[in-house]
């Protein structure tokens, strides 16, 4: 929670994006219906809204093996992931992963910033 009130306040959001946080260990996405852990989806028409997906169900399996802070970045980083695709899709772009992967490393430092490390 503390993250998504973070990007609210750092990042502009012209088109509502809900995200949803899925207890499974993986989602179908809904176009290509591959298992996937997290998913963007982006409505053809921009007067509905789009919505992410974020599968957690290997957090408690992630916090053994990683601990605390490298699980939650873990889910965090998917989100980020996804909302890059969220602004190639406000800007009209074609969904480029090597960008979007620059967009979540740009969106977790300056994240990183604003928390305590342990």
């Amino acid at each position: 929670m503390e993250f998504a009130k973070w990007l609210r306040k750092e990042f502009e959001f012209p088109i509502r994006v809900v995200i949803y946080l899925k207890k499974d260990y993986q989602i179908k996405n809904r176009f290509t219906k591959e298992l996937v852990s997290a998913t963007f989806f982006a409505p053809y028409n921009k007067e509905e809204e789009p919505y992410i997906k974020i599968a957690t169900g290997d957090y408690m399996e992630l916090l053994d093996e990683l601990g605390k802070d490298e699980a939650l970045a873990s889910v965090l980083n998917s989100m980020a992931h996804e909302l890059g695709h969220y602004y190639q899709w406000i800007d009209d772009e074609e969904f480029d992963e090597e960008l979007v992967e620059d967009t979540a490393d740009y969106m977790m430092n300056l994240y990183s910033d604003t928390r305590d490390h342990p």
